[in-house]
């Protein structure tokens, strides 16, 4: 009886995802951003890659999720800083709602193009294990870095490696 309850749980553990594996679908570092429709929060419905030929910051946030609330003023900041023209900067909210993203969005005024996760594609393609996550993409769609947890965005360490990543001049801010 022992050995088979604890083949049964080595089978058990075995089919677990380990800690830290790939979502489904996940575009590692490196490689190219797939296609996908974004539903517009804030605006109309857009394709990713219409975002193309520019760099682009992809903020992946929910409403429920704490240091997602207190990173999004700092992201707010960085697109008034005068460095987005060199590049996009948009927020995918994995709210299953979208009225719940919405009120959140009144109520810090949100002026980043925002959009919803439809059935999980971008959480899944960006991997957004844990939330927030920010992903910096160049102007041909490939994944140059991604970035799990709060971060004051406008900070200039922040600043420092986004000019880096994107090769933005450091003049122009």
């Amino acid at each position: 009886m022992k050995r088979t309850a604890l083949s049964l749980v080595l089978l058990l553990a075995a089919c677990l995802p380990a800690a830290g594996a790939n979502t489904p679908g996940e575009i590692q570092v490196g490689q190219v951003l797939g296609e996908a429709l974004l539903q517009g929060l804030n605006g109309p419905a857009r394709k990713l890659s219409s975002y193309r030929g520019k760099p682009l910051l992809i903020n992946v946030w929910a409403s429920w999720c704490g240091p997602c609330r207190e990173e999004m003023a700092s992201l707010e900041r960085l697109a008034w800083l005068g460095l987005t023209p060199s590049f996009s900067l948009i927020g995918i909210s994995t709210d299953d709602e979208a009225e719940a993203a919405q009120a959140f969005m009144r109520m810090t005024n949100a002026t980043i193009s925002q959009y919803i996760d439809s059935h999980l594609q971008m959480e899944h393609m960006l991997g957004a294990r844990n939330l927030p996550l920010t992903v910096l993409v160049d102007a041909n769609g490939r994944v140059l870095s991604k970035t799990y947890g709060s971060r004051e965005w406008d900070s200039p360490e922040a600043q420092q490696m986004i000019r880096k990543a994107f090769t933005v001049a450091p003049g122009r801010h």
